[in-house]
């Protein structure tokens, strides 16, 4: 490793030693190889593009799908005595050129870009007059059809770093690719197997919790209850629960913002902000909110509908814990929320191709919503990585006693088998509940020897039943848009009496996040007073991290803070004096 890199690392960023992954993607890129860094968020994927910039002549261009990314970054950047600018639909021509006279002057190390700027011949003909030593793609599962969030503009991204005169080397930056969207990635970036740095996309912070069968609206209140003063994002798939849970929250006296894509521009700006400022420290908001709010003290988020696929719900979920810091990642489960998912594919338009896929990953989803083995595993494993449990899930930590439920398993198993696994579960659901629908009726499904065996149940619950059966490899459904029900060999087991069906009962809201002391909370309204005055969010002066590290070490001098995680020689210069005179108030 590169000794300047790791003064750099010290002098700017405030941190002795690179994470794991770090010092091996920066020595790739000093050396001018194409890269792909693949790390969990949080896990330090910025500063694999950010410390090359500072040692490399000449300038990094970074292309990053939104805006306040961007905006947030470079402030970050300019915070930490780095000198870095965006380009972007926000500002004119006038300042465009401006910008990029600056680059070619020296004066920005790092130029930040949208990746649609690069669907314009003349702009990149304008780009490629500038010494450009290397071009980092943030988000980079977004130039793969195979991703979750595809996005055509990124696919100019293939040949532009060929057309740059400077031949820049390339890193590409994910928190979440699958092992093909991977593939894919270095495909079309010219990245060797030998240039793909993965850490791993375990998130040893985070602590996943699936809570299904209960009141939504009665969790998230007890929740909030248990675990107050903490900033968190509660994720709803339409814009009409955004704003009920908004208001609801509202109701209850918590300060909330929400978002979603039906507000006007100058809303959805201010409530960010709003969140960003820790002025609302709870969101409420659809998908539409948070790819790259690099917020890093947000101790939970809530999914309180489930989302389309995997990759999205551990990307959003990943938004909380960017600190290192102990965080909640909860789905609040219900299967009628997969309906919404699976309207907005119906509606889609992609083609059948497109649509089998995304209803495979619906089904995936629903079996992390049914799963009784750890979550982190679950998640890991359909990212192509083995693990051992995690410890801190809520399946791991479960304390609630199991109920042997193997003779409903068997009736349930039993009801498949007799129709010959033709239908799917609502149709199964109904002939056990007993019911008496055109359905049941046209096929003569009440003569069945099932029919009305689980009648005593609510159909809702027989449902989530089937759906727990599906989740523990009990059942099979088959691809497509309407998945048939077939019985596993394990199933089988079962309906021959071989082995045993076990099943927890529903969990409740806990207190899981840390009670901060008094100290730190005077720290942190230090914090806020200094971000005010600045117009900066609180976390870009230091993160939750530093303050409590402050809070523990108690340091009594300039020397003695220099040591703490995340302080840096500028940030002392600018703000130690003043977080030093509250820890020495405070003995």
């Amino acid at each position: 490793m590169d000794s300047q890199a790791t003064t750099i690392l010290k002098e700017k960023f405030g941190y002795d030693d690179f994470r794991p992954g770090q010092a091996k993607a920066i020595d790739r890129v000093l050396n001018g190889e194409n890269t792909l860094v693949l790390m969990p968020t949080g896990g330090g994927k910025s500063l694999c593009y950010q410390v090359p910039a500072l040692l490399l002549p000449g300038v990094t261009v970074v292309v990053s799908p939104l805006i306040a990314l961007m905006k947030d970054q470079v402030d970050a950047l300019n915070e930490n005595g780095i000198a870095a600018t965006f380009i972007n639909s926000t500002i004119t021509y006038q300042e465009m050129a401006h910008r990029l006279d600056m680059a070619a002057a020296g004066e920005v190390k790092l130029l930040y870009l949208a990746p649609e700027r690069l669907d314009n011949p003349e702009f990149v003909q304008q780009l490629g007059e500038l010494n450009i030593s290397l071009l980092a793609i943030d988000e980079a599962h977004c130039i793969s059809q195979w991703g979750h969030d595809f996005r055509p503009s990124y696919l100019n991204l293939q040949t532009i770093a060929g057309q740059l005169p400077s031949h820049p080397a390339v890193i590409a930056l994910t928190a979440t690719a699958t092992s093909r969207v991977a593939d894919d990635i270095c495909a079309r970036l010219a990245i060797p197997d030998a240039g793909v740095v993965s850490t791993g996309f375990a998130r040893s912070n985070l602590s996943f919790q699936v809570v299904r069968d209960q009141d939504k609206d009665t969790y998230l209140l007890e929740y909030l209850k248990l675990n107050p003063d903490h900033s968190g994002i509660i994720y709803c798939s339409t814009r009409k629960e955004v704003e009920r849970l908004a208001n609801l929250l509202a109701k209850h006296h918590y300060t909330v913002a929400h978002y979603h894509g039906g507000m006007s521009d100058a809303e959805r700006a201010a409530n960010q902000e709003d969140f960003l400022f820790d002025r609302k420290p709870i969101m409420v908001a659809t998908n539409a909110f948070g790819m790259g709010i690099d917020k890093s003290n947000v101790r939970f988020v809530i999914h309180a509908q489930a989302p389309g696929d995997l990759e999205s719900y551990y990307q959003e979920a990943g938004r909380a814990g960017r600190d290192g810091l102990d965080s909640d990642a909860i789905l609040l489960f219900a299967p009628k929320d997969l309906q919404i998912q699976r309207f907005f594919i119906d509606q889609s338009d992609g083609d059948d191709d497109y649509r089998q896929k995304q209803y495979s990953k619906l089904e995936t989803m629903r079996q992390y919503g049914n799963t009784g083995e750890c979550l982190q595993q679950f998640i890991l494993r359909y990212f192509g990585e083995a693990s051992q449990p995690c410890g801190r899930c809520s399946n791991c930590r479960d304390t609630r006693e199991y109920v042997d439920v193997t003779e409903s398993a068997q009736k349930v198993l039993s009801c498949v088998v007799r129709m010959r696994s033709r239908f799917g579960k609502g149709v199964v659901a109904s002939v056990l509940a007993g019911a008496n629908n055109e359905r049941i009726r046209q096929s003569h499904l009440a003569d069945l020897p099932t029919y009305g065996l689980l009648s005593s149940w609510r159909q809702k619950d027989i449902t989530g039943f089937i759906d727990f059966l599906t989740a523990a490899g009990y059942l099979q459904p088959a691809a497509g848009q309407y998945p048939t029900l077939h019985v596993t060999a394990t199933g089988a087991a079962v309906l021959r009496g071989e082995a045993s069906v076990r099943r927890k009962q529903a969990a409740k809201a806990r207190q899981s996040l840390p009670v901060d002391d008094g100290l730190f909370q005077q720290l942190r309204e230090l914090r806020t007073n200094l971000a005010e005055k600045q117009g900066l969010p609180p976390y870009m002066i230091f993160s939750d991290q530093t303050l409590r590290d402050l809070a523990s070490s108690k340091p009594t001098d300039r020397v003695a803070m220099l040591a703490v995680k995340g302080i840096g020689q500028n940030k002392l210069d600018k703000y130690g004096d003043e977080f030093l005179a509250v820890l020495n108030a405070a003995g």
